[in-house]
């Protein structure tokens, strides 16, 4: 697997950030997501959790950007509350912003090691939905 390394968008996963610090609270709200549409747009949204699962801030976020009319997005970071800072998508996650999304670039990494990669460098050998459905 060859990992290209894209550049940060620093003002996503500010957003994203402040996000997590104001509007996380307790434990049904720990992540917060920030995505940048190609128009520069910048939507938020928070994970939903509860005990019989629930959706984590970056599936939320497919659904707060399509109510707000958008349908693409170019890049996608997730922060965790209490400061802790870049979180990877999980695996559910990781399928998801394939599906929804082929061409998105993911932020992840922490500190100072924080990198900006394809969805496809986090699913290598991707299965994708799409390719798999019968025509009708």
């Amino acid at each position: 697997m060859t990992t290209h390394t894209l550049q940060v968008d620093h003002e996503l996963v500010r957003a994203a950030a402040e996000v997590a610090r104001t509007r996380c609270r307790g434990d049904n709200h720990t992540m917060a997501a920030a995505g940048r549409a190609p128009d520069g747009r910048i939507v938020t949204a928070v994970n939903a959790y509860h005990f019989t699962g629930g959706p984590c801030a970056e599936l939320v976020l497919i659904g707060a950007a399509a109510a707000q009319g958008i349908y693409e997005l170019d890049t996608i970071v997730a922060v965790g509350d209490r400061d802790r800072g870049v979180v990877p998508p999980c695996g559910r996650c990781r399928q998801a912003l394939l599906d929804y999304f082929p061409g998105l670039k993911v932020v992840v990494g922490t500190d100072d090691r924080v990198r900006t990669v394809s969805i496809t460098d986090l699913l290598p050998e991707t299965y994708v939905w799409a390719d798999h459905q019968l025509d009708e």
